[in-house]
């Protein structure tokens, strides 16, 4: 760690209320079984006798680093998008995880979120994996800055590149899209 940053200590760590135990297994009705078999609606309809229980296992989980063994088993599904059924490529994988692993999951997420929101860990400029921004208000600000550019009467290049599709036949990385890049006639 760089001088002058806090020291997180396990004393610094939030506690895993029952309350939002009890909040979360509410919500958890439309999800799927896991691997443990356990449906949804036993947790919710069970809330208000698991949530203490669930709250320790929680608390423990967190302070220790470590997730209950039976949490991290996984059944993988493939999800068909778009396209030819028979090209494997147009399936996505959805993992059905245990459903008090996804509450977890989930309070975990919040108190992460609730520390980058609160410590302004992200900048403003930053539209992927965050609330309330997405690709569209992504370029909306993209826009903006170069029309602004534009209108000041200043010179504006703008390369695009998509990173989700092949690039060019043989290029696979960033250090060898830059040779490609050098090596084009211009």
């Amino acid at each position: 760690m760089e001088v002058g940053e806090k020291v997180c200590r396990k004393e610094d760590l939030p506690l895993v209320k029952e309350d939002g135990v009890r909040e979360y297994l509410g919500k958890q009705i439309h999800t799927s079984m896991g691997p443990d078999g356990m449906h949804p609606r036993v947790l919710r309809e069970l809330a208000d006798v698991m949530a203490m229980t669930l709250s320790i296992i929680f608390e423990r989980s967190w302070r220790r680093g470590e997730v209950p063994e039976d949490w991290r088993k996984v059944i993988v599904t493939p999800v068909f998008r778009k396209g030819k059924k028979e090209d494997a490529g147009n399936y996505r994988p959805v993992s059905l995880t245990s459903v008090p692993g996804k509450v977890m999951e989930q309070l975990s997420l919040g108190v992460i979120s609730k520390h980058v929101e609160e410590k302004k860990v992200i900048g403003s400029g930053q539209h992927g994996f965050t609330k309330g921004k997405s690709c569209l208000t992504n370029l909306i600000a993209f826009y903006d800055g170069m029309t602004g550019w534009v209108d000041e009467g200043r010179a504006v290049d703008v390369v695009y590149l998509d990173f989700s599709k092949q690039c060019a036949p043989g290029v696979s990385t960033g250090s060898s899209l830059i040779q490609h890049i050098h090596k084009l006639p211009g």
